[in-house]
């Protein structure tokens, strides 16, 4: 299930949050969007701006949440590495991961960050038991990135 970015911000309006439940709202949905969960991350990081929030407190939070979702999906692929493997590679995204992984290895995980693709990607990496430390180096500042980006269009667009 989907959960439309714009539903999301509507919910996330109506609600009032007092500043640190926000910031702990903004963590959960950025660790449930580097899972499998269908949630926008990007959609909790514009939302949580849009209330004149802190952009560093707000930055930190969302990439704390992103990277320990990363971290999980890792953790999952490593202890469920045969089963997940026989069980998963027929769906389309898994298989698409897959193929990167075997053709690219490790720089395979420069696209972790991606939509639809990177969930499975970071799996794979705790599936094929790659070193942690590359893990974390390469995809963890991904995030960041990623929501430096989002966080330089919301200031450009407000």
């Amino acid at each position: 299930m989907w959960i439309p970015p714009a539903l999301f911000c509507s919910a996330f309006y109506s609600i009032r949050f007092d500043k640190d439940m926000l910031y702990f709202s903004l963590m959960t949905f950025s660790f449930l969007a580097a899972t499998i969960v269908p949630v926008s991350s990007e959609a909790a990081l514009a939302s949580t701006l849009a209330l004149d929030s802190n952009m560093l407190f707000a930055l930190f939070f969302a990439t704390v949440g992103n990277c320990a979702g990363v971290a999980f999906n890792y953790w999952l692929g490593w202890k469920g590495e045969e089963k997940f493997l026989h069980k998963h590679l027929q769906k389309k995204s898994v298989a698409r991961a897959y193929r990167l992984s075997q053709k690219w290895g490790l720089w395979s995980l420069l696209l972790s960050w991606l939509p639809i693709v990177g969930d499975p990607i970071t799996i794979l990496a705790g599936a094929l038991k790659v070193n942690i430390p590359i893990f974390v180096a390469v995809t963890f500042p991904l995030r960041l990135l990623r929501y430096l980006f989002v966080a330089g269009l919301f200031s450009l667009a407000a």
